[in-house]
């Protein structure tokens, strides 16, 4: 086995060319089936010509326009059909993933600069779109050129939106500096240049979505510029896996899944802390805090509480007649608690509550931290999701809370409400079944 290289820090000689924009005016109104590299190319040889390396950046919408993805329809109606995954909603606005992959809002539906009643889609295949563009002008126009189809995307904590490459054809999307040195001698580790969104935003400082100015030229890039079409604009859209804000607004309840089987992973401890933190921001009676969380990190603690779980549960079950058969497949359901690198048991302290002289009102006073209990332990599943972890609530300590206490040594004021499995998930959910909220609510 060879020794790892170290890292080459000699600089590099970087030569800085200057970038000009240049707009392409004189297009017309984009119809179905307008052989639009055609007319972008003799638009760009009337104007500002065209050069090799050039890298054209064309607005989505016409390249949408000449493929027909001009509907009639309804906004709201197009934005559903369009749309993968709500990501965020508030008030009628929606950020939305598409099957593209695309994060934004209304999943890319336009009602502008186009026909009343009509909205404009985006393409079916933006990097696809790219590639024919590219083909078919550099033949018209004897050039080696770039193709970036653009979207206007808002951004997370920033004001104001900008164009973003949806397509890309004949150039790199992405500059990798990762193994590089900046001028002080340190390696890069992370650092990865969108290029592609980096010169639509550049062309949008002279397109113009008022004037008919849907095409700019890009010069002085040819570096970036290849022979081969190159991987798109596919290759920015970051992985799911990858992804730390993957959970939108409107995602986050829905994330939480009930998982079965986990990796061997260990669970980090101030993953879990932040998690409890998270379930004890849950109402509670009387402003108390009922909640009690005890987390079995060890091995022993886990084996401890199950088997004595497991020697009640059999107790149990044969005083109550059923037959070996029967009871293996019951205690065959409390086994993912044993596939679980961590287990959490929520527990209930009511000592706030208050005593009342008839059994009604002491029944409702229960009832209140019951409830309490249920909203803890929901934000802590809830929670361990937004962590990337799974869970798996599982109800059985409610049968054996003296065997489950005993078993861990809880405080006698410690009631156990159920346990919770924690780990990474070995695969991915299968999709949920749908529910009908409709059948399920009473509108008075």
């Amino acid at each position: 086995m060879t020794a790892p290289r170290e890292p080459d820090l000699t600089p590099v000689p970087v030569t800085v060319l200057p970038v000009t924009v240049l707009p392409v005016p004189g297009l017309p109104e984009i119809r179905p089936g307008d052989e639009l590299a055609a007319l972008i190319a003799d638009a760009a040889r009337a104007g500002p010509g065209l050069k090799d390396d050039d890298i054209l950046v064309i607005t989505s919408k016409i390249v949408s326009k000449s493929e027909d993805r001009v509907i009639r329809s309804d906004r709201e109606s197009a934005i559903d059909a369009e749309t993968v995954r709500v990501v965020a909603r508030r008030g009628p606005t929606r950020i939305s993933q598409t099957r593209h992959g695309l994060v934004l809002a209304a999943a890319g539906v336009d009602e502008s600069n186009t026909e009343p009643g009509t909205v404009v889609l985006l393409p079916v295949d933006p990097d696809g779109s790219a590639r024919r563009l590219r083909k078919a002008i550099s033949k018209r126009a004897g050039r080696r050129v770039g193709v970036i189809i653009t979207d206007t995307m808002g951004r997370p904590w920033r004001a104001g939106q900008t164009d973003t490459a949806i397509g890309a054809a004949g150039l790199n999307p992405v500059r990798d500096h990762r193994g590089q040195a900046d001028t002080f001698g340190n390696v890069l580790e992370v650092t990865m240049a969108a290029v592609a969104d980096e010169i639509a935003a550049a062309a949008d400082l002279v397109k113009q979505k008022t004037t008919q100015v849907p095409v700019a030229i890009v010069r002085g890039l040819g570096a970036l510029v290849t022979d081969a079409d190159g991987p798109g604009a596919a290759a920015l859209i970051r992985p799911a896996e990858q992804d730390m804000f993957r959970l939108g607004a409107a995602d986050v309840l829905t994330a939480r899944r009930t998982v079965r089987e986990f990796t061997a992973a260990p669970v980090p401890p101030e993953a879990v802390r932040r998690s409890i933190a998270a379930a004890v921001t849950a109402p509670a009676p009387h402003h108390s805090q009922p909640w009690r969380f005890a987390v079995l990190q060890s091995r022993e603690a886990r084996t401890r509480l199950l088997d004595g779980m497991l020697a009640a549960w059999r107790a149990d079950l044969t005083r109550d007649g059923f037959t070996p058969e029967q009871i293996a497949r019951r205690i065959r359901r409390g086994d993912v608690l044993r596939r679980a690198p961590l287990i959490i048991v929520p527990c209930l302290v009511a000592d706030a509550a208050h005593r009342y002289p008839d059994d009604r009102r002491n029944a409702a006073e229960r009832a209140m931290f019951l409830v309490a209990m249920g909203a803890g332990v929901e934000n802590l599943l809830v929670a361990l999701a937004v962590e990337g972890l799974g869970s798996c609530w599982v109800s059985s300590t409610l049968f054996c809370r003296e065997a489950a206490a005993a078993a861990l040594g809880l405080p006698p004021d410690w009631e156990p409400m159920g346990a919770v499995g924690v780990g990474y998930p070995a695969a991915s959910a299968p999709d949920r079944p749908g529910r009908d909220p409709d059948q399920l609510t009473l509108s008075l």
